[in-house]
């Protein structure tokens, strides 16, 4: 019997294992930190309050059928792609025949001063539920001090991750004046992004959709404004080739994510903890290991720039990955991947969503609705109709 290791229980590997778990031919061990699932995308509802995180996750044994898996709870610290061992924090090394890789994302700080020390990241269940906690604390500091900077919310980045953050924290500001007893009006929202035009996976129309709220929220949205550095409650950013300092007591880092430190420190051909994959989505290296999601980089060849990591891309991957062991099990050949993009959404709160549903673009009413079901697709997909009754969005009507 053949052995699987399946490396992280994000999108990609939790769907990898659905697909194999219909095998009867090998023994799969699964490994991640936590045991549970969480679903990355909706981070930013916990992060800024509009969700517990109990609405976001799902029990990973929910998913484990263990007559054929085994699930360990654990941190991964390398992988010895020659020996074909994985090693763990507190376990035995797990010796596989076949190895899919799906450690997930780290935030990335572009080496930026203070940008570790000062500023929230927003990478997982526990740093998004510090997030809030932080922002509630920073609420009852206004109580005590009337310093306005306790108001003051900065996200850095305006890309997707950035500005549904921003949607969400907007969506949340009367629950926050009321900690702090001021007029919602009072919570100051800023973003802040190098480049000149923000989200340009969005037509025109779309994007403008996107602006036009963000300015009747008043949302202070500052482009061409790389940072600079991130000092204790001040942000410095340059424009007009002049260095400005913003104070804040809230700095949420939403500008960019690298793949798991793992890929790098376990020697892979790695650029930012993301493997250049070959088209079946074998390490370019080792035809039994298979590396995807977030560590996985492939490539769009229209474009000829790699795709961007989403959850979309992951479960397709992981879907693929699995149907190619076991191809290889029955000493059959692989096939390519080839990404089928089902369309793309971001959410701007509860009730405002633009973005493309196949080629067509959608917003408002629309697009908010078709965000949700693409929500309830992806718990559908790694956890089964079981996790969709119990965690689906079905708030569909506003």
């Amino acid at each position: 019997m053949k052995e699987v290791a399946i490396l992280g229980a994000g999108y990609a590997g939790l769907r990898a294992l659905r697909e194999l778990q219909k095998q009867s031919e090998m023994h799969i061990t699964l490994v991640d930190r936590n045991d549970y699932h969480y679903e990355a995308t909706d981070l930013h509802e916990v992060a800024s309050g509009n969700q517990p995180k109990e609405k976001i996750i799902y029990p990973i044994k929910d998913v484990v059928d263990t007559k054929v898996t085994t699930f360990v709870q654990d941190e991964v610290k390398k992988i010895d792609p020659d020996q074909q061992v994985v090693e763990l924090k507190q376990n035995q090394p797990l010796h596989y025949d076949y190895l899919v890789v799906a450690l997930g994302f780290e935030s990335e700080t572009f080496g930026i001063s203070g940008a570790k020390e000062n500023a929230l990241e927003m990478v997982d269940v526990e740093t998004a539920e510090k997030v809030y906690d932080h922002i509630k604390a920073m609420m009852e500091k206004y109580k005590e001090t009337k310093d306005k900077k306790y108001l003051r919310l900065v996200v850095c980045g305006a890309g997707f991750t950035g500005i549904e953050l921003v949607g969400a924290l907007q969506e949340g500001k009367t629950r926050y004046a009321k900690i702090a007893n001021v007029d919602p009006a009072e919570i100051e929202i800023y973003c802040i992004e190098a480049v000149a035009n923000i989200l340009p996976m969005f037509n025109d129309s779309l994007t403008q959709y996107c602006l036009d709220y963000l300015n009747k929220w008043n949302v202070h949205l500052l482009t061409s404004s790389p940072i600079k550095a991130i000092k204790p409650e001040r942000v410095i950013y340059s424009n007009d080739d002049q260095d400005k300092e913003l104070e804040a007591a809230t700095i949420i880092w939403t500008t960019g994510v690298s793949g798991s430190h793992v890929i790098g420190e376990s020697g892979f051909s790695e650029k930012r903890g993301r493997v250049m994959v070959n088209d079946d989505l074998t390490d370019p290296d080792h035809e039994n290991i298979y590396i995807i999601g977030d560590v996985s980089a492939v490539m769009d060849k229209e474009s000829n720039r790699p795709y961007p990591t989403t959850g979309q891309i992951s479960l397709q991957m992981g879907e693929h990955a699995a149907k190619n062991i076991e191809r290889q099990v029955k000493g059959e050949p692989k096939q390519d991947f080839t990404f089928k993009n089902l369309g793309s959404v971001a959410s701007i709160g509860n009730t405002h969503a633009f973005g493309y549903v196949g080629s067509t673009g959608v917003k408002g009413y629309p697009a908010s609705f078709m965000k949700k079901m693409i929500m309830n697709r992806s718990l559908l997909k790694t956890g089964g109709l079981k996790e969709v009754m119990s965690k689906g969005r079905f708030d569909l009507y506003h």
